[in-house]
């Protein structure tokens, strides 16, 4: 239907509402002749009279009234389509892709989440736990709205916004060598198993992690390169190595392992990264992962 046939819908439903084609005009800031030309070629194009019209009255026909209720059906429904738009084009509703490093679960997300969902009720948030490089790569793609990142790489067209930083620690098996150390040194990793994210996935932190061991005199062994937080926790208490991670993994307090501080309390930041030209609403789902826990 063209922009001629709204119009045509919009005349006839005043006149039907009216029943007079003078106010009717009135009501739509026009005057009466073109009013009267365009419901007259209305009911030419269907075929049908919809107005009975004589010199002092004006009433609908019986197909008249029920082309009234579905031309103010169908003019309601567009009504509430443009306004769903203008809201989705605006962020105020429709959905919102995030990603996130499981690490976040547990901290930045949950608190953020939830202050974004009181903001916009009418977004639908879609999370999903992936890896920092995947995250980089869905949002190029345009497949991610905003990620949860550590340690990220820097990456044209993309911003990155600091959500927190925190220390690293060794987590260590309980009752192994290091389990009583007040710091752990880079060369206590020297030879020693340890269990730490593949490098492709996480590149940014991993980097991190390597730049503390600081080379050839603390090159430790990777056993097992795993992606999710919890995994590498499991592995370390079931004896298969050490690993080095955001110190906020002692929230888990998982049975047969510890956390020791590292020697020169090295640091792993989080941060929210967007398209340059992204969902309208990211900032806002940011400035919430920021607010203070």
């Amino acid at each position: 239907m063209d922009n001629m046939e709204l119009r045509q819908l919009r005349y006839f439903v005043a006149v039907a509402d009216e029943l007079h084609f003078g106010r009717a005009a009135e009501q739509l800031h026009m005057t009466q002749p073109p009013l009267t030309v365009a419901v007259r070629k209305l009911e030419e194009e269907l075929g049908v009279a919809l107005l009975e019209r004589t010199t002092r009255s004006v009433s609908l026909t019986a197909a008249g009234r029920m082309f009234r209720q579905r031309a103010i059906a169908i003019l309601d429904d567009l009504d509430a389509a443009v306004a769903e738009l203008e809201d989705v084009a605006a962020g105020r509703a429709g959905k919102l892709r995030v990603g996130f490093v499981s690490s976040a679960s547990y901290t930045v997300l949950p608190r953020g989440l939830q202050a974004f969902q009181e903001r916009r009720p009418r977004i639908r948030l879609e999370p999903r736990s992936l890896t920092s490089a995947e995250q980089l790569t869905l949002l190029l793609e345009g497949e991610l709205d905003v990620g949860i990142l550590r340690d990220p790489l820097a990456v044209p067209g993309l911003r990155t916004t600091l959500l927190e930083s925190e220390d690293l620690v060794a987590v260590l098996p309980a009752g192994g060598a290091q389990a009583d150390a007040t710091t752990v040194a880079p060369e206590s990793f020297h030879g020693k198993d340890v269990v730490l994210f593949p490098f492709e996935l996480m590149p940014g932190f991993v980097s991190n992690v390597m730049t503390w061991l600081g080379g050839a005199q603390a090159v430790p062994r990777i056993v097992q390169s795993v992606i999710h937080q919890e995994t590498v926790l499991g592995l370390v208490a079931a004896g298969v190595g050490a690993s080095i991670l955001p110190a906020s993994v002692a929230r888990f307090q998982m049975p047969g392992l510890v956390t020791r501080p590292l020697l020169g309390s090295p640091s792993t930041e989080l941060h929210a990264v967007e398209r340059q030209r992204g969902h309208p609403s990211s900032r806002l789902l940011i400035d919430a992962l920021r607010a203070p826990s």
